[in-house]
């Protein structure tokens, strides 16, 4: 259990504006994220008035759930960012992709076929039951193959709890790590704050991002952050001005 001070501040507070979001499912009708236009529109005037003026969505490409393109993510891309614009919502929206590490991500990269967040930084993620078995080959091949790794979520892989040093492992092998921030609320459970917060205190994030699916992951931003050190936190969300466009 955590216990915390009724003064810390609610998360939407942390958030400074010109805040850059690099992780989130806003493209409509392509993943679990939002379903309609009215959805995409609704989720990102949310994001809008928590302060972020730069937004890169990043849907799934999964092998077999979640088949999405090079070519299907982009023209979702341009056809939601006009009619956002449409709808008087003005800011760079951009967007990459969050790739499961698997066999066809390995294809994709090979053929240098990714959407990076930047230049060659992409966004990449596991299985919530268990790592690749070929990870670290995955890794490896991914970096000389020209690319940055940035693991989303690291503290929701719940199979690294009771190892910590697989995380130093990864870090080691060359991923960057990007933080769910409704981890520091304790969205997910009161465990993977508690990951969330030892990995923050040990400098190992680089990155945050909202993971913005639906309403009820706006409704979490009114929480009231769970974190005793709210300086490695903030350090971090500032990290994202990296990915702002020039």
């Amino acid at each position: 259990m955590f216990f915390f001070s009724t003064n810390k501040p609610v998360l939407k507070d942390l958030i400074p504006d010109g805040h850059i979001d690099i992780h989130s499912h806003l493209l409509p009708g392509i993943d679990d994220g939002a379903q309609t236009f009215q959805d995409s529109l609704r989720l990102t005037r949310a994001l809008q008035d928590f302060g972020m003026t730069e937004i890169i969505t990043t849907p799934h490409i999964i092998q077999h759930v979640w088949d999405n393109t090079h070519e299907q993510i982009v023209s979702n891309k341009n056809t939601t960012a006009l009619e956002l614009k449409k709808n008087n919502v003005n800011l760079p929206f951009q967007a990459a992709a969050e790739y499961l590490m698997n066999d066809q991500f390995v294809r994709l990269f090979q053929s240098h076929d990714l959407l990076t967040l930047k230049d060659n930084y992409v966004l990449v993620e596991m299985s919530y039951i268990n790592a690749p078995i070929q990870l670290y080959l995955i890794l490896f091949d991914l970096q000389v193959a020209g690319y940055i790794p940035v693991l989303a979520h690291p503290e929701r892989y719940l199979f690294y709890h009771k190892n910590f040093n697989e995380y130093v492992k990864l870090k080691r092998a060359g991923c960057l790590f990007q933080l769910n921030l409704l981890a520091v609320v304790g969205y997910y459970g009161d465990g993977i704050t508690k990951i969330a917060e030892q990995l923050l205190a040990k400098g190992m994030y680089s990155y945050v991002g909202s993971d913005v699916h639906h309403d009820k992951h706006i409704a979490a931003f009114e929480q009231k952050v769970k974190m005793k050190d709210l300086v490695p936190l903030k350090e971090t969300i500032v990290n994202n001005q990296f990915f702002k466009i020039e």
